[in-house]
């Protein structure tokens, strides 16, 4: 059988720079490198051990629908403190789209747009 390995994060935007820079301020994410992808600016990022490509697209992509829709429906990053994480993403600007929120016990989320469209949900796990 074969045997597959997790690789990265294949997001676009018109703006990659921009995005990279929330990306970075908000969650930490570190920049690798900055390359071309053909035409188009591609931007690696590190966010929290997982590689990120941020790669750019024509002026008048068409954005993604609202959710709920088919594909990739958000990022999920754990933290140890939600209310925490809460107050440092607002003060960096970062909008709260819904939560917080304790699905089942011990479990508490909070899902923040990013740029494009983007969510990202914050979960904190308790033992």
């Amino acid at each position: 059988m074969q045997t597959y390995r997790f690789d990265h994060i294949h997001l676009r935007s018109p703006d990659p720079e921009a995005a990279a820079r929330v990306w970075t301020a908000a969650f930490g994410a570190e920049v690798k490198a900055r390359m071309q992808a053909g035409p188009w600016l591609r931007i690696v990022l590190d966010l929290a051990g997982v590689t990120l490509f941020l790669e750019q697209v024509p002026a008048g992509t068409h954005a993604p629908p609202a959710p709920p829709f088919l594909g990739l429906e958000h990022i999920g990053l754990g933290t140890a403190d939600l209310d925490g994480a809460i107050a440092d993403l607002a003060a960096k600007g970062v909008p709260l789209l819904s939560g917080p929120a304790e699905p089942r016990p011990g479990v508490r989320i909070a899902f923040f747009g990013m740029p494009d469209g983007v969510r990202v949900e914050l979960i904190e796990r308790r033992g």
